[in-house]
């Protein structure tokens, strides 16, 4: 009973790091404008490559990796210099995030922009989508870590990650509506029955043979100009949501740090990163979920197009998927609270079967029906690793009690893996649609190139989330032993003051 007295007094300290639901909203809002960016990128540009700028699969390819690779090594270059900031008025994270949003805006809307010119489109999109992944990198690192500087609470970092991965599902529908809405008619198919004849004599017909769309070689072509429109309208809902985020949210700075404490170096943290267990294994399971999510969206459209016959729905089939996967976050979030996040990591799995029934009977009633659950599936991997990497700094913290600055080294070296990982899976998909014969602009593809489709929206993701689950398996945090680092760590805040006495070398001598 005298413990339970002795932790009576902090409560107004607790109150302090109680966080408002405006404040929980406005971080949340932050998180948006990157998903209303990519998520248009992820459902659109590989098809507006191929089929408006009429670029070969090979150099989609090439973008698409490239690209995401780009913004991959963003990512432990971003967290060595974040790593390094002093602390500002607006706090150390806050000046990266705003400093990088013109130029994120810049790039974006010129990765749309079709060139008068034909030769140099390969580097025009390789340039600017370069550019806009690694800016956005520039922004996404020091977000994420700004998880860990909200409040020190457990259960309110996983709601403010709960309003954030709603807010970014909310973004990623937004996007995906806005571009599919705005650029639908650059993908109408009307020619298509009217030479349906002419089309499936054979199934290599060449551009000049198959009157489809009319190369756009002038920016002032219709389906060139409504890209340009749906990237105007996303590049204004993105300023509108970062002006939002920094009026509403006030960084802090580490409330477990001491007087006394040394920054991590960067390099070293990185070592300690890699072979700290937990991390690792969470890092491996999501990477390969959230290669198979990734595949899932960039190739979908095409699926609906030229393997499916829905391609006067893929629009509203995207809505669905993603209005399922906002509405189903708070659902997400009250199940990992009652029966913990391993457990509700199996709902990941949902997809699966739907997914290949799709592949095998593309029916419309049955493509809304996979849409809804995929919904579901997609927003359990995308609340989990946010909710459950805060629990791996925390462990990290308690093993090394005496070090700093190790927060935005893990954010960074997560999205690292994952990009690269997704990258990687984009890649190879374009290439196999290279491969296997993808011939833009036509009505009709090759029986090869709708087998290569299938496989990549069944077989890969299917066998990816179950390589992934089964890792996740051996992820070691439970329940229990977060409720033991959290109170382990209230220990380490509450002796603050009488903590400073390490050696001159730094050593631990708390825990």
């Amino acid at each position: 009973m005298a413990g339970a007295g002795r932790d009576a007094p902090p409560r107004p300290a607790e109150q302090e790091y109680r966080l408002s639901v405006c404040s929980k909203l406005c971080y949340a809002i932050g998180g948006a404008p990157n998903q209303v960016a990519g998520s248009a990128a992820a459902f659109f540009l590989q098809i507006y490559l191929l089929d408006i700028a009429h670029i070969t699969p090979f150099h989609a390819s090439l973008v698409l990796f490239i690209g995401r690779a780009s913004g991959a090594v963003t990512d432990p270059v971003a967290g060595f210099f974040i790593s390094k900031s002093r602390w500002t008025k607006i706090g150390r994270l806050m000046p990266w995030m705003l400093a990088c949003t013109p130029f994120t805006v810049v790039s974006y809307f010129f990765m749309w922009y079709l060139p008068p010119f034909v030769a140099g489109r390969v580097a025009w999109y390789l340039t600017f989508y370069c550019l806009f992944q690694a800016l956005t990198t520039l922004f996404q690192v020091p977000y994420s870590a700004l998880t860990m500087f909200l409040s020190t609470d457990q259960k309110e970092r996983d709601s403010a990650t709960a309003y954030r991965m709603t807010m970014e599902v909310l973004g990623t529908l937004i996007g995906a509506a806005l571009q599919g809405q705005i650029v639908a008619s650059a993908h109408v198919s009307h020619h298509c029955t009217m030479n349906l004849s002419v089309n499936t004599t054979s199934h290599f017909i060449s551009l000049h043979d198959a009157p489809s769309f009319p190369e756009p070689l002038d920016p002032l072509s219709h389906q060139a100009k409504v890209y340009m429109i749906a990237a105007g309208v996303i590049v204004g809902v993105y300023l509108l949501g970062i002006v939002i985020f920094f009026l509403g949210v006030k960084e802090k700075d580490d409330p477990y740090a001491l007087t006394s404490d040394r920054a991590i170096p960067f390099c070293k943290g990185l070592q300690l990163t890699m072979k700290h267990g937990p991390y690792v294994k969470l890092t491996a399971s999501f990477l390969l979920i959230s290669t198979a999510v990734q595949l899932e969206q960039s190739n979908f459209v095409l699926f609906c197009t030229h393997a499916a016959d829905l391609h006067n729905h893929f629009q509203y089939l995207v809505v669905t998927i993603l209005v399922s996967a906002a509405v189903s976050i708070p659902f997400w979030q009250k199940i990992l609270q009652r029966f913990g996040k391993k457990c509700a990591a199996c709902g990941i799995s949902w997809m699966i079967p739907f997914a290949v029934m799709l592949v095998t009977i593309p029916d419309l009633i049955l493509a809304y029906f996979v849409a809804f659950v995929s919904g579901l599936s997609i927003a359990a991997s995308l609340l989990l690793p946010w909710s459950m990497l805060p629990d791996v700094v925390d462990n990290f913290r308690l093993q090394n009690p005496h070090r700093k600055g190790h927060e935005t080294i893990f954010y960074s070296s997560y999205v690292f893996f994952t990009k690269m990982s997704t990258g990687i899976g984009l890649g190879i998909s374009a290439a196999g649609l290279e491969f296997t014969g993808y011939k833009p602009g036509i009505c009709k593809q090759s029986s090869d190139v709708i087998l290569t489709l299938k496989i990549l929206i069944g077989a890969v993701p299917a066998i990816l989330i179950i390589v992934g689950l089964f890792i996740l398996l051996f992820y070691p945090i439970t329940e229990e032993s977060r409720k033991e680092t959290k109170l382990a760590l209230e220990v380490l805040r509450r002796n603050h003051k009488s903590t400073e006495n390490l050696d001159e070398h730094g050593e631990d001598t708390l825990v």
